[in-house]
């Protein structure tokens, strides 16, 4: 059972359809419904979709062959790729991303960066805060301009976690050269907008989790606060490096048409994390997974 003290009432599988989802992705997906089901919470499935140029449709359609084959269950969002299309792609919602965006504009906590990619890997600094280029400048990305402030993050045993930003995320990215909205904005958005309680994501992703509390205190929304965050721990590929989607020999896909059954995919996740343990379905490796986090 989860601690008596800990309640939220929704928390959300959010996979990029940027490639097609793997072992890593099915774990997450594994621990999101274990302590959704112990919770007696329900499960968004919301996919983020606005890096225009990695998406495309059989990676979109990957997430429910994955998500059914897996028989990992959903309560709110698209039950196939239409209904996503028709009503859930994060293109439906760009209004409200525009709104925070215009809202940072207008408070003067953005700034235009025109550094190109090859730029921002040389040695040299980043200048444009200095340089007052216009917001509407072309080709230009918008920067949130950061500070120190310490912040907190709720954990899912209730207590806050005081933090800072580290040094690589300051001054981050909230609008993209293409002019849409990075991913930073439109994750906090997304997630205040369907009324997450708990968010789940990888080790990996804790430098977000701190950006995107800096990015809803510049906003005002403090009721971003009342979110709680569990960061689980990375699967890894035979040399140490973590799973990526460009990894096609341990994407579910992969592994499904070579005849693995769901029960195989848990063995490898078990195995992989170290488990010696014996499991059959994902909900008894979300047992075992999931029993030590309190």
């Amino acid at each position: 059972m989860l601690n008596p003290l800990f309640h939220f009432n929704k928390t959300r599988l959010a996979p990029t359809p940027s490639g097609f989802l793997h072992l890593g992705n099915a774990l997450s997906f594994i621990i999101t419904a274990t302590l959704a089901q112990k919770a007696g919470a329900k499960i968004l499935l919301r996919i983020d979709d606005l890096d225009r140029l990695r998406v495309n449709q059989p990676y979109i359609g990957d997430v429910f062959d994955t998500l059914n084959f897996l028989e990992i269950p959903w309560d709110e969002g698209p039950q196939d790729s239409d209904e996503f299309d028709s009503g859930y792609s994060q293109m439906h919602r760009m209004a409200l991303y525009q709104d925070a965006l215009s809202q940072l504009a207008a408070d003067e906590k953005v700034y235009a960066c025109t550094c190109s990619r090859k730029q921002l890997q040389s040695t040299v600094a980043c200048n444009c805060i200095n340089l007052h280029v216009p917001l509407n400048f072309e080709n230009a990305a918008w920067r949130l301009i950061t500070n120190n402030k310490e912040l907190t993050v709720k954990s899912m045993t209730g207590e806050g976690i005081r933090t800072e930003l580290p040094v690589e995320m300051q001054n981050f990215i909230v609008k993209k050269k293409d002019g849409f909205p990075a991913y930073q904005l439109t994750s906090v958005i997304d997630d205040l907008f369907y009324g997450v309680g708990l968010v789940i994501r990888g080790k990996d992703l804790w430098p977000s989790t701190i950006a995107q509390h800096q990015l809803a205190f510049a906003l005002g929304k403090d009721h971003f606060n009342n979110i709680a965050f569990y960061h689980h721990p990375l699967l890894k590929a035979p040399d140490g490096i973590k799973l990526s989607k460009s990894a096609g020999a341990t994407s579910i896909k992969h592994l499904r048409e070579n005849r693995k059954t769901p029960a195989d995919i848990c063995m490898l996740i078990a195995a992989n994390m170290g488990l010696n343990e014996t499991v059959s379905s994902w909900q008894q490796l979300g047992e075992i997974l999931t029993r030590n986090i309190f």
